[in-house]
């Protein structure tokens, strides 16, 4: 006789997009994380809004800040939803740096608040990689 063990299968799904060095490249990557996140089984917990809201400031980011391209990564796994992009600036985002009565300023503090995990790494050569991990369940 043999036992058979079922292992819970984890589903895994991953994305890279380069987006290119543009005011409208937010806007863009928004669309492309709804149309991830609608082709990926996940579960209802992760909002679509949140997870689009922390694309479009880490990639308005570094558009505002970089001169070239920006890489976006989305990768689903083990309950998480990662997010990574990669721009060729060396600066590393600054948060809460915003007046009572601006309108700008205050993109990566809401990032920091809907995410379990954030952090900034330098690349190899030239540029930063922001990573940010959002819960899935």
């Amino acid at each position: 006789m043999r036992a058979h063990t079922h292992a819970r299968r984890r589903r895994t799904a991953c994305a890279e997009f380069t987006l290119p060095y543009h005011r409208r490249s937010a806007r863009w990557a928004r669309k492309l994380t709804g149309t991830f996140l609608d082709g990926v089984p996940h579960s209802p917990a992760l909002s679509a809004a949140e997870a689009q809201l922390v694309v479009s400031e880490l990639v308005a980011n570094a558009t505002e800040h970089g001169t070239g391209p920006c890489r976006l990564r989305l990768r689903i796994a083990a309950g998480t939803l990662t997010v990574e992009v990669h721009d060729d600036s060396p600066l590393r985002p600054q948060g809460g740096m915003a007046g009572p009565d601006s309108e700008r300023g205050r993109g990566i503090a809401l990032v920091r608040l809907l995410t379990q995990e954030f952090r900034v790494t330098s690349a190899p050569g030239r540029g930063k990689t922001v990573r940010t991990v959002l819960a899935v369940a």
